[in-house]
């Protein structure tokens, strides 16, 4: 791989600096920037960061008690390209190249707290069942002006006003910002991420962006990493703010994450495929695992303090654990359209996640559930927000307390990954208390 990595550098000779990234627990992208002729050296060698550096707080501050800081004496670890290899940064004024990396021990084991060697590992145990889950997303996001006091939509960069009002599927509010989604749509040809549908969504200044259906769980998880970055970026460029923010408004919808996945067998048969509308009895023991992980598993689909608040009755996103046949209220949806896409759509997580941990939940506790022969309950029908359904944690403190002690959640992280993670999520819940909702917002607006 290094030799085919160091040729696109090689090739686009106008890249002065790179940037080395991996995502760490909260999906921020930790890395360095370094001259582009030292990257040989990157490539081949790889570079190092402590071993803390992937399990920081939401402001980028070590966890006070963690045992990886003074105790362990904050000791490397190895990072290593991906195998994505370098790709273009087209919201950056200067021609810059990214090289996405993750972390390896000394000794060239990966690490257990490197979130996506977390989905790694879930893949590998797809791959010893010969099994291979095919991921698509489905991604959220507010257009925001965000420089004044109030948040509010941008104004057209077309007419120059603001829409007073959400106007779901709309083509005019999609016009209204053409510019911001050509670009858009250039910059991830660019960087090979498979943009495909964008819709208007029900929020003010909101906006979907599916990407598309891929037999590679590692590359999807990639991309929706990737693209969280650019559109975060390429919208400064523009002169206002994207955001994944749960819920950057409270009177208007909040932002999901929803993803869909099948599985092929070793023949590429989609095992959820029985030629009906219903499915097979795979499929419904990956709805078992899938609704028997979900409330020790909410931690993942709603990491931060602002993430309870998209988890409201009626709020366009799910609040009890519950699966149904073509119904957006539920938790988990089954799709309707040809037999030989039977899926699951898991619509759970908000657009605040990282990418790789909410797979590496969902696809683990699918396959939890197939090895299991887990049975759901019935599916539900008519609203979910108005039956007496089982919930998810509906707080913080207690979602934290739930992915800690779960006996569910060891299944599909490592202990060291569930130790970290609750370590830095009571670290940023005790200094969240003290700020008000404005200042939490400013923290969350531009980070998840």
């Amino acid at each position: 791989m290094s030799t085919s990595t160091l040729n696109w550098l090689r090739k686009n000779t106008q890249v002065r600096t790179i940037r080395v990234a991996a995502a760490d627990l909260n999906g921020q992208p930790r890395g360095k920037r370094v001259p582009s002729r030292f990257a040989d050296a990157v490539v081949e060698n790889g570079t190092r960061f402590p071993l803390s550096s992937l399990n920081l707080d939401i402001w980028g501050e070590d966890i006070d008690d963690s045992p990886l800081v003074y105790d362990g004496g904050d000791a490397d670890g190895v990072l290593k390209p991906t195998e994505r290899g370098f790709m273009p940064m087209p919201w950056l004024e200067a021609p810059t190249a990214l090289l996405p990396i993750w972390m390896f021990r000394e000794d060239g084991r990966p690490y257990d707290g490197d979130p996506r060697h977390a989905l790694r590992a879930v893949v590998e145990r797809y791959k010893a069942r010969g099994l291979t889950p095919v991921v698509a997303m489905e991604l959220e996001f507010y257009l925001i002006d965000d420089s004044g006091k109030t948040l509010q939509v941008p104004p057209s960069p077309r007419s120059g006003k603001r829409r007073k009002a959400a106007e779901i599927l709309s083509i005019r509010a999609l016009d209204a910002f053409d510019t911001f989604f050509t670009d858009l749509y250039d910059a991830c040809e660019e960087m090979d991420i498979p943009a495909d549908t964008a819709i208007s969504e029900a929020g003010l200044g909101q906006f979907e962006l599916n990407l598309v259906h891929q037999s590679d769980a590692m590359r999807a998880a990639d991309d929706a990493w990737l693209f969280k970055m650019l559109v975060k970026g390429l919208a400064r460029r523009h002169g206002f703010a994207a955001s994944f923010m749960a819920k950057p408004y409270v009177d208007y919808a909040g932002s999901g994450l929803h993803t869909h996945f099948s599985i092929n067998n070793s023949d590429g048969r989609n095992i959820f495929d029985d030629g009906g509308p219903l499915g097979t009895e795979t499929l419904r023991h990956a709805v078992g695992g899938c609704m028997a992980a979900m409330h020790d598993s909410t931690l993942i689909f709603a990491p931060h303090g602002n993430s309870y608040e998209r988890l409201a009755g009626g709020s366009h996103a799910p609040s009890g654990i519950s699966w149904a046949y073509e119904n957006r209220t539920s938790a988990i949806r089954i799709p309707s359209g040809s037999n030989r896409a039977r899926r699951l759509e898991h619509r759970v997580a908000g657009g605040d996640v990282n990418p790789y941990l909410l797979s590496a939940a969902i696809l683990g506790a699918a396959l939890w559930g197939i090895e299991n022969r887990m049975e759901p309950p019935a599916p539900i029908t008519g609203n979910a927000y108005k039956l007496d359904l089982p919930r998810m944690a509906e707080d913080w403190g207690t979602a934290i307390d739930a992915f800690e002690a779960s006996p569910i959640v060891p299944h599909f992280f490592a202990p060291d990954l569930i130790r970290n993670l609750v370590l830095t999520k009571r670290q940023e819940r005790h200094y969240m208390a003290h700020l008000e909702p404005s200042e939490q917002v400013e923290i969350y607006l531009d980070t998840v």
